[in-house]
């Protein structure tokens, strides 16, 4: 005989009348069971595992953010059963927003060293053909979860379902919605509120961000960074200030040797190059490497008549856009939410570039590109920033392309490019200077042994007994790509010295990559650390050299959106009080970017920035807020341009 309880079930709702195998209160943990579990399987997905550190430093030391995670997890679930009366799929639903972020965090962290963000969904396009080229594998973290939902999924359908009246299910969508609009509206993108709850942003450091509070809590209070709010103080007039006593302290030559230091002055407006290399540094500096060959014969012999230093770049693993956005405009990604990218967020409307700047001026401006215009939204970006006629892989006609493991059809080469770069500049008008900007992809990641023929490759005479043979291999075809770079810079120089007209050619590398198994190329031979923000990983050759002058200079370390303003110091070059505002900055600092600081003496350190630093920091913000979101007081578009 059935009791009562049995006949209407628990709290009095109608059980279901078939009978499966679970009793009915099972429902009631459901929901909270499948949010504890999504929640740990995330964070086992993200770190690999969930070991003494997890549970003590991250889980124990920020409880509240881990509340509020599975807070969210838990609406989610109950908004998925209420709409659907399917707890299965409510148990998939949650089991999907804990672990699939989770496992996009894993894999950009070990592919970029920056976990997932609230913006990347706006480059879903870029990320799946860099994924799909990376040779990402399943971990057993995300199989283990995989079937951990599926035993939770098949538990939900045995479970003994009510019956609810329309008053019931109205309460059971209504109260989820509700609790879930509280909790993002009211309390994930509150900054007071979450800093209340002990979360503090990291934006500098946002894979130790996502390790401290959980990847949900992470990617949620990132949502708050998405609005740029003014700096403090922010004023036209505190804008035109800081130009003004730029302007009054313009200083005398900055670099023995360079042209304006010893030039005659006679060239006012050279053709300028810009050529942003795909991963390009000398393989040849990791100690206890050698090679069949030398790989930067051009760049060595370069440097004793040129400018060469190293850029400091904001990226690594990728990024690419982020390198050449600080070098065409002289802003620093380091305002700007951390793993944003400036092309398809912020260069929405015209702004200060040096090819709008150059184009004021009279200057013809290209770009080049060794892949599809839309790659990054340079398309739309580059209009923005002055770039009047753009060069795509769609607008070559067949090109040479190799390294087509990855890649389907391969890479344009470097020498392609060389061919293309000459003959962009060769179809400008004669007589009017150029800018061009250039961006090559043959050395791109991933890299294998299979890329170039047997004949091709540069071999490796010998290397250190802890690299893998795995990363030997990756090594032979990243070095192979160097030497062709080199022989690209080599081509560009010998054709610009034979040209006429007076040309600068600033050529640099955008990032460093993992070769071969993570971080071993550069561990085994004491090169770099594992660690994606170690500074070792971060400088880029830099080479500025021109066919009207030869003078050796030691630029040492500078930001990579410092490269555009030295550029112009070095030649005499009329500069907008914004560059001069950034030479005079280097006098504190050279580079300020991932909350790295390197000093005018070359020396990296991460620590707060003194007094005087700041104060030259907020002033770079305020004059890039100004150019990029605010009243444009230093530069405004042509009347009646866009």
């Amino acid at each position: 005989m059935q009791t009562n309880l049995a006949k209407k079930g628990l709290l009095g709702i109608k059980a279901h009348p078939r009978c499966p195998v679970l009793p009915g209160w099972c429902i009631l943990m459901l929901p909270a069971v499948t949010a504890a579990v999504a929640l740990l399987c995330g964070e086992w997905i993200h770190r690999g595992s969930l070991d003494l550190t997890f549970w003590r430093d991250s889980l124990g030391a920020h409880l509240p953010a881990y509340l509020l995670a599975w807070l969210l997890l838990l609406g989610m679930y109950c908004l998925v059963d209420g709409l659907t009366r399917l707890p299965a799929l409510a148990v998939v639903c949650t089991g999907a927003v804990g672990c699939i972020p989770a496992a996009v965090t894993y894999f950009k962290l070990k592919l970029r060293g920056e976990p997932l963000f609230p913006w990347d969904f706006s480059q879903v396009g870029e990320a799946m053909q860099v994924a799909g080229k990376s040779g990402i594998r399943l971990q057993p973290s995300m199989a283990g979860s995989v079937l951990i939902f599926l035993a939770l999924a098949t538990a939900a359908c045995l479970v003994r379902r009510p019956r609810w009246g329309w008053k019931q299910r109205t309460a059971r969508i209504l109260g989820p919605a509700a609790g879930l609009m509280v909790l993002v509206l009211g309390v994930y993108l509150q900054p007071g509120a979450t800093n209340a709850l002990g979360i503090y942003p990291d934006m500098w450091m946002q894979n130790r961000y996502y390790r401290t509070y959980g990847v949900v809590s992470g990617f949620m209070t990132n949502l708050q960074v998405l609005d740029i709010a003014a700096p403090e103080g922010y004023s036209p007039e505190a804008v035109q200030t800081l130009a003004r006593q730029a302007d009054e302290n313009r200083a005398a030559p900055r670099y023995v040797g360079s042209y304006r230091a010893k030039g005659d002055g006679a060239v006012k407006q050279p053709s300028i190059i810009f050529v942003m290399d795909e991963s390009f540094w000398d393989a040849g500096e990791l100690p206890g490497v050698t090679y069949s060959e030398e790989l930067t014969p051009n760049l060595h012999r370069l440097a004793e008549t040129s400018a060469y230093g190293r850029a400091y770049s904001p990226s690594f693993g990728g990024g690419t856009c982020d390198v050449e956005f600080e070098a065409l405009t002289g802003f620093s990604v380091e305002f700007l939410p951390g793993g944003c990218k400036p092309y398809q967020q912020h260069v929405t409307h015209d702004m200060f570039a040096l090819p709008n700047y150059l184009k004021d001026q009279g200057y013809q401006t290209v770009a080049v590109h060794g892949y599809y215009k839309r790659f990054w939204s340079r398309s739309t970006a580059y209009p923005h920033l002055g770039i009047d006629r753009f060069i795509g892989l769609e607008d070559m006609e067949n090109p040479e392309k190799k390294r087509g493991v990855f890649w389907k059809g391969g890479l344009v080469t470097d020498a392609e490019m060389a061919r293309q770069i000459i003959g962009a500049y060769e179809a400008c008008e004669r007589g009017r200077p150029v800018f061009l900007h250039a961006v090559t992809m043959q050395n791109h990641t991933t890299y294998h042994k299979d890329n170039y023929p047997v004949g091709e490759l540069v071999d490796i005479l010998q290397a250190p007994s802890g690299m893998g043979a795995q990363t030997r291999d990756a090594l032979r075809d990243f070095a192979t790509g160097v030497r062709d770079a080199d022989a690209m810079l080599g081509t560009l120089t010998d054709y610009f010295s034979s040209v006429e007209e007076p040309v600068i050619l600033v050529f640099w590398g955008d990032h460093y990559n993992p070769i071969g198994s993570g971080y071993e190329a550069y561990t085994s031979t004491g090169y770099a650390s594992a660690d994606s923000q170690d500074p070792r990983l971060h400088g880029m050759p830099l080479l500025i050299w021109s066919n009207y002058w030869q003078g050796k200079v030691e630029l040492g370390t500078i930001g990579t959106y410092e490269i555009s303003p030295v550029m112009m110091e070095l030649y005499g070059l009329e500069t907008p009080p914004f560059f001069e505002y950034l030479l005079q900055q280097m006098k504190v600092y050279r580079s300020r970017t991932l909350g790295v600081t390197v000093l005018p003496d070359g020396t990296a350190r991460e620590a707060e920035l003194t007094e005087e630093q700041q104060a030259w920091f907020d002033g770079h913000w305020m004059m890039q807020y100004d150019m990029m979101f605010g009243d444009e007081t230093l530069w405004k578009p042509e009347e009646g341009e866009p």
